[in-house]
């Protein structure tokens, strides 16, 4: 693999925008675990190897457990999250994938039973958040490592 550019570099307004999002996730009450889960999930979904290296790592850091890493593409075959973490899971499934269904009202009022309104559109802006940051790295060819 070889890396096509360093886009920190190369055009620093960016990665500056995409870190503005991220600063404005700190701004919400959203979990970090559950913000780190929604991460994975749409990293896995949209194959960023260079995210999902690094969001597992970092979930792990907050104190998650290897089981629940490991599990995290098949959350609904598992009882190791919550019914809160599978209606976000559920949503970042969705919303990364929005153009096969968008998001139907059945799956909105499931999600709501979980999330105030602000909760719910932290939780969206959480999966815009990461498929930004996934499609910026798959652009440049990044990979685990690359940046050492």
């Amino acid at each position: 693999m070889e890396l096509r550019m360093k886009h920190h570099e190369v055009n620093p307004a960016v990665y500056q925008t995409m870190r503005k999002f991220e600063e404005f996730m700190k701004t919400t009450e959203l979990d970090p675990i559950l913000y780190e889960l929604v991460k994975i999930r749409a990293s896995q979904i949209n194959g960023c190897s260079y995210c999902l290296d690094m969001h597992t790592k970092a979930t792990r850091k907050l104190g998650e457990t290897e089981q629940r890493v490991n599990l995290i593409s098949v959350w609904r075959e598992t009882p190791y999250f919550t019914a809160k973490e599978k209606a976000a899971l559920e949503l970042t499934e969705a919303l990364t994938l929005v153009s096969q269904r968008g998001i139907p009202d059945e799956q909105y009022d499931k999600v709501r039973e979980h999330f105030s309104e602000k909760e719910y559109l932290a939780v969206v802006m959480a999966v815009i958040t990461i498929n930004g940051w996934n499609r910026l790295a798959i652009a440049t060819n990044m990979y685990p490592g690359c940046l050492d």
